[in-house]
């Protein structure tokens, strides 16, 4: 294969995925095992992540703050089921300042614990209730096999931790923050994903309830793309996060905790991308537009006039709110910035050469389709905002289209086995952990959510045979 030719997603996806994230400029290896460095072209894109989930977020009624990295040892012991969910990946300080610690420090897997700390001080009556919080943060599990943005012993996220007085505002809160997920995911990422809830099994550590997203990758695979749990008074009763209720009488706090990390954006890599490279969707990508000048070098006058297009042309999609990239790097062909931007997975290019202003127009081609179309170089602004928003539109048909072309219904179980392969199989189930054990044992597939809307549920379970734990029919898949 030659050198500067991706791996074809269908001949190996995982080299694939690896190559694009280096080669679009990504991230690069960090000499921290399992960590990644993340260079400007993605951190931008997680900005833009970022920003739109910060404004979706603060529109309902929360607020940022911050939470310290380092949490004592002895505050996971108080919530047995979460401590043991996460013992594995804990990473744990035991030196500092030339001295060991009285105490060890827990470098933060996530924030349940020390918040519950502080909300015990904060929440005394009811009156102080709801507490509407979120903090962007990184945090650290020891994992043992890394991939860049999917798994990393490092990863920035967003966490939410709420508070509420009684299980029905934390439900809704809950269901709330995961629909917010969906809405972002599919309006923003251009990516349509299932929304559901875990299976018994495979809810976070702690949590009565944990809702999720998933959406399908280019290979099939699913991943889980940010979910939202319902603590109920579990970290509430272990932190003490107690108030007097309207009635004066002593209650514990109902909590929630929702989160999206730098995974999502392998969401974006995986189930976007091409054999060409990365695929952006418009509303997230560093780079909506990148306009490409075209002319010799032994030719100044016709240079000049062409920057002072291009610069003009770059003005107006700005002055429309459109994050737009001039490539006018010196000694390289326009073949190499074309190939290079396409595997960057700009939306849209421009080029403006001498002819196409002799003609009044400018060259665009779309990263979702072959070929080139001319657009009036005097209405293009107007042009690309449309062009844009059909851009999102096809990208989300073409990725709902193909997670639909590999969604099966399927009620036997030596079907089962042949399909998991390659599809998403909707069965009824049982519920039963170990039921799921066997079929992942049988199967390297797992039960990715009971969702929120679906095929109801119609007969036993597809392996045991016993009766459905569920209304809906259960998707099981291989995934991330």
């Amino acid at each position: 294969m030659a050198k500067n030719k991706l791996t074809p997603q269908s001949e190996d996806f995982s080299a694939w995925y690896n190559e694009i994230v280096y080669r679009a400029d990504l991230a690069d290896l960090s000499p921290v095992r399992g960590s990644m460095v993340i260079k400007p072209y993605g951190f931008a894109l997680w900005e833009n992540i970022q920003r739109k989930l910060d404004d979706m977020f603060k529109a309902t009624g929360h607020e940022n703050l911050y939470f310290p990295l380092l949490i004592p040892m002895h505050f996971f012991e108080r919530e047995a089921h979460h401590v043991e969910g996460f013992s594995p990946e804990l990473a744990v300080v035991t030196h500092a300042g030339g001295k060991e610690l009285e105490e060890p420090l827990a470098i933060r897997p996530t924030s349940e614990t020390i918040i519950g700390e502080m909300y015990s001080k904060w929440v005394q009556s009811y009156r102080d209730l709801p507490l509407l919080y979120n903090q962007w943060a990184n945090v650290l599990r020891w994992e043992m096999r890394t991939r860049p943005f999917l798994r990393t012993t490092e990863f920035l996220w967003q966490e939410g931790h709420t508070a509420h007085a009684n299980a029905d505002e934390a439900v809704a809160e809950t269901t709330q923050m995961v629909n917010i997920y969906t809405e972002f995911a599919e309006d923003f990422g251009a990516l349509p994903v299932v929304t559901g809830e875990k299976t018994v099994g495979e809810r976070f550590a702690g949590a009565q309830v944990t809702y999720t997203i998933e959406a399908m990758m280019r290979d099939t695979k699913a991943l889980q793309s940010g979910t939202s749990h319902y603590m109920g008074t579990n970290f509430a009763e272990a932190f003490n996060i107690s108030f007097n209720d309207e009635n004066n009488e002593q209650a514990f706090a109902h909590t929630t905790s929702w989160g999206v990390s730098t995974r999502f954006i392998g969401a974006l890599i995986m189930g976007h991308g091409d054999d060409k490279g990365l695929v952006m969707p418009p509303r997230l990508a560093p780079t909506q537009v990148v306009i490409i000048p075209i002319y010799r070098r032994d030719d100044p006058d016709t240079k000049a006039t062409i920057e002072t297009e291009v610069n003009k042309l770059a003005a107006d999609l700005r002055e429309d709110g459109l994050r737009v990239r001039i490539d006018a790097r010196e000694g390289m062909s326009p073949g190499f910035k074309f190939n290079e931007w396409e595997q960057k997975g700009v939306p849209l290019r421009l080029e403006l050469g001498p002819k196409d202003l002799e003609q009044g127009v400018v060259v665009m081609s779309n990263r979702l389709k072959e070929g080139k179309q001319q657009l009036s170089l005097e209405s293009a602004s107007a042009q690309v905002s449309a062009q844009l928003k059909a851009f999102h539109t096809d990208l989300f048909e073409r990725a709902k289209t193909f997670r639909d072309e590999h969604s099966l219904n399927v009620d036997d179980y030596e079907v089962f086995k042949e399909k998991i392969e390659g599809n998403w199989l909707y069965v009824n189930h049982c519920g039963e952990p170990e039921c799921e054990n066997a079929i992942q044992d049988d199967t390297k597939s797992t039960p990715r959510c009971i969702p929120f809307e679906g095929p109801a549920s119609d007969g036993p379970c597809v392996r045991c045979g016993k009766k459905s734990a569920y209304e809906r029919r259960v998707i099981f898949a291989k995934a991330y």
